[in-house]
């Protein structure tokens, strides 16, 4: 008998180590896209606010760490994050179906959602939802695809066009298209850093291998867990 339970206890041990505590969110391509993605995003932002509020003709950190002025440090950035997106669209259909089709659709327990997000993002007890994405991320994702797009649209304008009315009207959306976006991109980078206590462990979905602890996952997307669950 005791025997038998010394085996039982191993025997549960062992499942206990094995058992995943842990599922993975994004894989490696997606990961690689969003560093791409928010790397060259920030040094726009960092070298745009340099251009409008530095001194002028300054150098900003950036520019005396490559050797590169300012301005052509922005405008490659620039390309290179059109670039990102374009390659994205392209090689990443599936992905950028799930993102366009699950933020456009919202669910009328969505409301409830949005009603305890302020509470919750304290004490991490969010309603249920039934999306890939939570109602925040879904607002949040439809926000910064219409920014972004606004400012690669207007930021080839600016390159292209010499000057007129056409270049006025491309500056202007460029600057707003900037200053809505600055906070719309610090809120989530809060967010996903985990610095409020309801989002605490959720960097790890796009971080260290893109696996989150199931207990993570249960709270910001128990839908999205349940259907990765059947799967196996």
């Amino acid at each position: 008998m005791a025997a038998t339970r010394a085996a039982a206890g191993r025997a549960v041990a062992t499942e206990r180590r094995v058992a995943p505590d842990t599922v993975r969110r994004n894989n490696a391509r997606t990961r690689w896209f969003h560093a791409g993605v928010y790397v060259t995003v920030l040094v726009l932002l960092f070298t745009g606010w340099w251009l409008t509020l530095g001194e002028e003709g300054a150098p900003s950190v950036l520019s005396q760490l490559f050797g590169v002025p300012d301005t052509d440090l922005h405008e490659w950035a620039g390309w290179a994050f059109a670039g990102l997106a374009v390659l994205g669209v392209l090689l990443g259909r599936r992905a950028a179906r799930t993102l366009l089709a699950d933020s456009v659709r919202f669910r009328r327990s969505d409301v409830h959602w949005l009603r305890r997000w302020p509470a919750a993002v304290f004490t991490g007890r969010f309603d249920r939802h039934e999306g890939h994405f939570d109602p925040g991320q879904r607002i949040m994702n439809l926000v910064m695809i219409v920014l972004l797009l606004a400012l690669v649209v207007s930021g080839i304008g600016l390159v292209t066009v010499s000057g007129g009315p056409e270049f006025v009207w491309y500056n202007r959306v460029h600057r707003w298209a900037t200053y809505l976006l600055t906070p719309v991109l610090i809120g989530h980078i809060v967010i996903a850093a985990g610095v409020l206590p309801g989002y605490r462990g959720a960097w790890r979905a796009m971080h260290l291998g893109g696996r989150i602890q199931t207990r993570v996952a249960e709270r910001l997307w128990p839908a999205w867990l349940e259907r990765e669950r059947t799967k196996k």
